[in-house]
């Protein structure tokens, strides 16, 4: 039986240019572009109320510029004052609860790796905050470590 020449098979499959429906999403800083892209999946697929297209990489960014400021001085987080989805990353506390909720809704292991750099930021938090001994008849969410913290003072010292 002959074969058809290589050629020809491509000639006869016509070529379409490879177009994507909407641009490639964008790496999010120290993850890596497969992490990155489940996390656009997660954004975009998640019911969450506060989780958008790009609320996991505002969040790290948030949690980032929060414990920026140099020196050995407690930082207090501070209250938000509106619950929206935009001004309620006032509160350093919302982003890390953003950002736990995106852990639990990844893939095994694009959350390790979210996971490890959140952890490098977590440890931290604890070394710049001051525990809140009365956390628990004050917060609504104390049983998320992160909320059981001192908080309400001028963010920043």
């Amino acid at each position: 039986m002959p074969r058809k020449r290589p050629g020809a098979l491509r000639a006869a499959h016509q070529q379409r240019p490879r177009t994507w429906g909407s641009p490639p999403p964008y790496r999010i800083h120290g993850l890596s572009a497969r992490t990155s892209l489940a996390i656009h999946r997660v954004e975009a697929l998640s019911d969450d109320y506060y989780i958008d297209p790009g609320v996991t990489d505002r969040a790290l960014r948030r949690y980032e510029a929060f414990l920026r400021p140099p020196g050995r001085r407690p930082l207090y987080p501070q209250d938000e004052e509106c619950s929206c989805r935009h001004c309620s990353f006032d509160d350093v506390r919302h982003a890390r609860d953003v950002l736990e909720e995106v852990l639990r809704q990844l893939p095994p292991r694009a959350s390790a790796e979210l996971a490890r750099l959140v952890a490098s930021l977590d440890r931290a938090y604890l070394r710049r905050t001051l525990p809140d001994p009365f956390a628990g008849e004050r917060q609504w969410r104390a049983d998320r470590w992160w909320h059981r913290r001192l908080a309400g003072g001028r963010q920043g010292g």
